[in-house]
């Protein structure tokens, strides 16, 4: 599996809803060679510490593929016309979460990163697109993208391939996970979410997620 990197975006901390409520989602593309660290792209900022950013979701993927399906849905919004309309550090065409998988490695650039969670959404999405339903549409439709934390730190910028490295749990869907934890299947499959409450490779938020839907 390989995809080719159409854009690597940043962004930095700005007003958002109010001053009170400040954000970086709204990235922009870059056009030259980055560092990728521990906690994500170089340059890259986050606002709210406590449920973005850190070692387990330092990098995140949209598929520019979903962009086509949401004009579709929504209509031609502006957001939509490139990368970055969900916040995203990394674009690629051909990757979905179904063809992802928890616990994957794959070489960015020249750093190695591997996969965490899905992207939980949340409120902001609505708000930067100005109009309620999208947050909900994302848990609905699984659109949510990925975060990475870093193996390897390296250097990564347009152009640059995307390359699976390892796949050790392929039956750990990106999709899957997704539908189990956040779509609310979880609690039709307990012997999943029991699974789930011990993979080590999956973000420690998700795995205590997944122990208190069990114990729910």
């Amino acid at each position: 599996m390989k995809a080719v990197i159409n854009a690597v975006l940043t962004g930095r901390v700005a007003p958002f809803r109010g001053p009170d409520e400040p954000s970086a989602i709204d990235k922009a593309a870059i056009d030259r060679r980055v560092a990728i660290g521990l906690f994500g792209i170089e340059g890259d900022e986050q606002a709210d510490r406590v449920h973005h950013g850190g070692p387990d979701k330092a990098v995140h993927h949209y598929p520019f593929d979903h962009y086509g399906p949401w004009r579709d849905e929504i209509g031609s919004h502006e957001l939509l016309s490139g990368p970055g309309a969900f916040g995203e550090n990394i674009s690629t065409r051909g990757l979905v979460e179904g063809a992802i998988c928890i616990g994957d490695r794959l070489r960015l650039g020249t750093a190695l990163v591997e996969v965490s969670q899905g992207r939980q959404p949340c409120w902001k999405l609505d708000h930067r697109f100005g109009q309620k339903g999208i947050t909900a549409a994302v848990i609905a439709n699984g659109r949510a993208g990925w975060y990475y934390r870093v193996i390897e730190t390296g250097m990564v910028e347009p152009g640059d391939n995307l390359g699976l490295v390892d796949r050790p749990y392929p039956q750990w869907s990106v999709d899957r996970v997704f539908a189990l934890l956040i779509a609310g299947r979880g609690r039709q499959e307990r012997g999943a979410l029991q699974a789930l409450a011990k993979l080590d490779v999956l973000a420690a938020n998700w795995m205590q997620r997944a122990r208190t839907i069990i114990a729910d």
